[in-house]
């Protein structure tokens, strides 16, 4: 059993996969092959394949590979909340715990020993590459009346009340926030595919730095 378990909302899979010795092998291994093949390229068979199980096993936890999708990135939300909760403890000044947040957020991902079956290197690189197709489908607004993305709104919700704290007459703070958070992410990807998009270099030792250098300018400014 892992040391720790998220809170995972129940509408994302038939049976919860941390609560099974499978159910952790299918979220390994379904970030593992994501991570390797692509959104595109995964699915249930070649998963079957990796556990050494069958397809009508996978099924049994999860409707179909898009609702799989949507609970792996739901996690990393919920994971980074974990982590940024865990930061700020004690911090009672906002600024602080803004800094502290959009650090966490920019911060190049390792693995986290408080869940072993959790590769959060190849989740990290899942979202920034796929999280985009959760929400960016037909049936979005079902997917969101069933709470599909709670995980990252409460996230949203949390970030932007340090700004509201330090600025109360911002009009904007959710706006501000949800817009960093993508951001975080897409300039990485352009930086590794769409370069002329971003001033940031994929070579570059301190990239992930220099994503934290553009979210706090592009946060604090916007609020001051």
């Amino acid at each position: 059993m892992p040391a720790l378990q998220l809170l995972m909302n129940e509408n994302l899979f038939q049976r919860d996969p941390q609560e099974t010795d499978l159910g952790r092998k299918i979220i390994k291994e379904s970030i593992a092959l994501i991570d390797e093949l692509g959104f595109e390229g995964f699915t249930f068979k070649k998963l079957a394949t990796a556990i050494d199980s069958t397809e009508a096993s996978i099924y049994r936890y999860f409707e179909n590979k898009h609702r799989l999708l949507v609970y792996i990135i739901a996690w990393y939300w919920n994971w980074l909340e974990y982590k940024i909760d865990f930061g700020i403890q004690n911090i009672h000044d906002p600024k602080k715990k803004l800094e502290i947040a959009l650090g966490i957020i920019a911060l190049k991902k390792d693995r986290d020993p408080s869940f072993p079956d959790i590769d959060e290197e190849a989740l990290y690189r899942i979202v920034i590459s796929e999280s985009d197709k959760t929400y960016l489908t037909k049936q979005v607004d079902e997917d969101n009346r069933e709470g599909f993305f709670r995980g990252f709104k409460s996230l949203c919700e949390k970030i932007a009340s340090f700004v509201s704290e330090i600025n109360p007459k911002f009009s904007y703070p959710h706006s501000l926030i949800s817009t960093a958070l993508q951001a975080a992410h897409q300039q990485l990807f352009y930086a590794e595919h769409l370069p002329s998009l971003t001033d940031m270099k994929r070579d570059d030792p301190h990239l992930h730095k220099q994503d934290e250098e553009f979210l706090q300018i592009m946060v604090f400014n916007a609020i001051k």
